[in-house]
């Protein structure tokens, strides 16, 4: 079952304290003469983190427990709330239907999938956002914001945004979004270490999260 995924969010309290961040894979290759080759191996980046940061109580261990055994360890992927990175929007401000550019219309095309670009001068890289928190998305339309419902819908299991007949994009009108979004993700173990002993004397555990591609 390569994408058994549970639709159910990692405990907050413990993902906001977490550490991690996005990781790439380079080749390079050093010449005779010293200079490089360097070359990308992944398209996109991937995101590893350690939860084990955000434990602050004896609670917290138990959450993450219990949400590692319904998971069965590594099988099933889960929703993960990035604490850094987790808004169409720049850090401290809400989303708004003007955020990101999601696409253009051609009078016929009524799906888009929401992205979120990064940089703009010298190579933006454009990323595909796959588990939006639905009631966060807004969109508009050559400027103008569309109502969600009678407007257009989104499936918050894969970020794809649907117009409602009357409502598809004209040709040439550009389509922008706003949202929230989760990390789909899973355990990078299938077993925990879990010491009542070691947390009191302050020895945080291990929990390794993965991004995964659906």
């Amino acid at each position: 079952m390569p994408h058994a995924f549970h639709e159910v969010l990692f405990p907050l309290a413990v993902a906001f304290g977490a550490a991690g961040g996005p990781e790439r894979k380079t080749e390079i290759v050093i010449l005779g003469s010293g200079h490089e080759e360097r070359n990308s191996r992944w398209a996109d980046s991937r995101r590893r983190y350690d939860a084990g940061s955000g434990v602050r109580s004896i609670e917290d261990l138990y959450a993450i427990a219990a949400f590692f055994e319904e998971r069965r360890g590594r099988l099933y992927g889960f929703r993960y709330r990035d604490p850094v990175d987790h808004r169409s929007s720049t850090p401290g401000t809400s989303p708004v239907p003007f955020d990101q550019t999601i696409g253009t219309g051609d009078g016929t095309r009524a799906t888009f999938q929401l992205t979120k670009t990064y940089g703009g001068v010298h190579a933006p890289w454009v990323r595909r956002i796959d588990k939006p928190v639905a009631e966060s998305v807004r969109v508009a339309v050559a400027g103008s914001e569309v109502a969600v419902g009678a407007g257009f819908t989104v499936d918050a299991a894969t970020g794809v945004v649907t117009f409602q007949p009357g409502h598809v994009p004209a040709g040439g009108a550009t389509v922008t979004a706003g949202f929230e979004f989760d990390v789909p993700v899973r355990f990078d173990t299938d077993r925990l270490e879990i010491s009542l002993t070691a947390f009191s004397a302050g020895s945080l555990p291990s929990v390794p999260i993965v991004e995964i591609r659906l």
